[in-house]
């Protein structure tokens, strides 16, 4: 069984002649987007299709007539499609229709059962190239992802904690190990619906790199903010928070569907510029500046303080210099 669909690698290039497929055949039942569900070999012509068990192909559809159509060679030796009289006949691109050429890429609904038929020679795309790196998966991945989530969790239990409440080191890291198994399950759920196998272990890695990754920006900004005075590091890091969920579901994405990763890095990248975007509108709408906030999130030892030493007085000066424009200012707003 096959789970993906081969139509695109055989069409035959524009201006070649039509392919003359030949026998042995091979009957596939297709899904509503295409995927191949299943496969069933055929040696020649002609081919009965129904429901009726002296059938060639069986189609397991209460809507499909006991015997519902026959695939017979046509005057110039293709396959042809006739349906046989049925009640709810062949449809073919919304079409009802009592007869077919069939090329390879012809897909046509019985029932509810949708179906191609194609030749032993009909050509098929090359192998993929496997981009899964099957080392990361398993349970090394997955400890690794869930140790990274609890220490993420207890460092910032420990950076909010002002009372020595020793249940929030048991509350913070139980409920980051619950978001993060909930989170990957359902990313592991898509991997296996679209990919064959779930791969709950990467997931689980994948977001516990995230976790690690969104305290270490916060902290590693707030330190240099607070080391030389770069106010705008805290005051727009939540775009550097935008850039690291953008990309923790790049990798998730990128494990679903290794072979789209170009276009993944695009869509994740035109993401991240939008929420960033929504982010600059929200804080001008809440607060009239485009900035996150005017204080430092987290306390630390003056010792890590790298940008050269302001004396009072030079602060207190500065503060008087900015008094006679300030009042200048209202003197004038009065005189309106």
């Amino acid at each position: 069984m096959k789970r993906r669909s081969d139509s695109a690698a055989g069409t035959p290039a524009q201006g070649a002649p039509p392919l003359r497929m030949h026998g042995p055949w091979t009957i596939e039942t297709l899904a509503r987007n295409g995927e191949v569900l299943h496969r069933h070999r055929v040696p020649d012509l002609p081919i009965r299709l129904g429901r009726a068990y002296d059938n060639d192909f069986i189609v397991d559809d209460d809507y499909a007539a006991p015997h519902h159509a026959l695939v017979e060679p046509g005057a110039d030796g293709a396959p042809l499609l006739r349906d046989l009289d049925t009640r709810n006949g062949i449809v073919h691109k919304g079409r009802c229709v009592k007869e077919l050429a069939l090329d390879g890429d012809t897909v046509v609904r019985m029932g509810h059962t949708s179906l191609r038929i194609r030749g032993a020679n009909f050509p098929v795309a090359p192998e993929l190239r496997d981009r899964t790196m099957h080392g990361w998966e398993g349970m090394l991945p997955g400890g690794a992802g869930i140790l990274l989530t609890v220490l993420a969790a207890l460092l910032v239990a420990w950076l909010g904690d002002a009372s020595n409440d020793l249940q929030r080191y048991a509350q913070w890291p139980a409920a980051a190990v619950g978001t993060g198994v909930v989170w990957s399950g359902l990313w592991a759920f898509g991997n296996r619906l679209f990919g064959r196998r779930a791969r709950l272990g990467r997931h689980l890695f994948i977001f516990g790199c995230g976790v690690a990754a969104l305290v270490g920006v916060r902290l590693l900004a707030s330190v240099v903010a607070y080391a030389w005075s770069l106010e705008w590091l805290t005051a727009y890091g939540s775009h550097a928070v935008v850039v690291t969920v953008a990309g923790v579901i790049y990798f998730h994405l990128a494990t679903v569907t290794p072979q789209l990763r170009r276009r993944l890095r695009i869509i994740c990248g035109l993401l991240a510029v939008l929420a960033s975007i929504l982010v600059l509108a929200g804080n001008m709408q809440r607060h009239g500046r485009m900035a996150d906030q005017l204080y430092m999130p987290v306390l630390l030892p003056p010792e890590l303080r790298a940008s050269p030493h302001v004396p009072v007085a030079d602060y207190m000066n500065a503060v008087g210099a900015m008094k006679g424009d300030i009042d200048a200012e209202r003197a004038r707003s009065g005189d309106d």
